[in-house]
């Protein structure tokens, strides 16, 4: 079997510990101690989290989209391959790293989808880009961390509070969506959202899409009036 290699460490802000980006063949991992984070054999709850985003915003005139979290891209090429030529999509990215990565070492895997027109990088804390956005967007899609239950960032947790939710919920359209992904279910969070008053589904996917794999959570909560 082919051995990992080592291409690089990144920090992640506020103490949140050490990113690990590995490869082994054409195979890259993402690693925070001994939680492998991504990897770019498995994008099918990435790529459901767009997808299942995207069908509830069509038919809008000039979608806005802000993703959190780059991760290895697979939401944002999701997003880009449904959403129309007049979208705009914002990502945001805690870790510069990983932008750097994406335009580096992983630049197969990105497949050219930085630079696409409709697409702006920010690098800094996605909570920060929703309190700048009141009323702008039709869908914020939440990949960061491990879901509600973080691992990687304490302040990630501000992202899926009542307050957070709530800030969120200020960013959208009327209609608008929020889109979550998780490692896992979590009724708490569930009820937080319909506290928050969204319309709240849970949708079961896998990691691997119809593949199999492991099983992922996505909540696809919708803004009222």
């Amino acid at each position: 079997m082919i051995p990992w290699t080592l291409l690089d460490t990144a920090s992640i802000p506020n103490g949140g510990g050490e990113l690990r980006l590995k490869q082994r063949g054409r195979e890259f991992s993402i690693m925070l101690g001994t939680n492998e984070l991504m990897n770019s054999r498995l994008s099918g709850s990435e790529e459901a989290l767009a997808t299942l985003s995207c069908e509830r915003m069509a038919g809008r005139a000039a979608p806005q989209m802000l993703i959190g979290g780059l991760g290895m891209g697979f939401t944002l090429r999701a997003a880009l391959g449904a959403l129309p030529k007049d979208a705009r999509i914002t990502v945001a990215e805690l870790v510069p790293a990983v932008v750097a990565w994406a335009r580096g070492p992983m630049a197969e895997v990105f497949d050219g989808c930085l630079d696409d027109p409709r697409v702006t990088v920010r690098e800094g804390d996605v909570a920060a880009v929703i309190r700048e956005g009141k009323g702008r967007y039709d869908s914020i899609l939440l990949d960061v961390d491990n879901g509600p239950d973080g691992l990687t960032h304490a302040a990630n947790d501000g992202l899926y509070d009542r307050e957070g939710l709530l800030a969120a919920r200020d960013a959208l359209k009327p209609g608008g969506v929020l889109a979550v992904w998780s490692s896992g279910p979590d009724s708490r969070f569930t009820k937080r959202l319909r506290d928050a008053r969204f319309a709240v589904d849970e949708v079961a996917t896998r990691a691997n899409g119809k593949r199999g794999g492991a099983r992922h959570m996505i909540w696809i909560a919708v803004k009222a009036g």
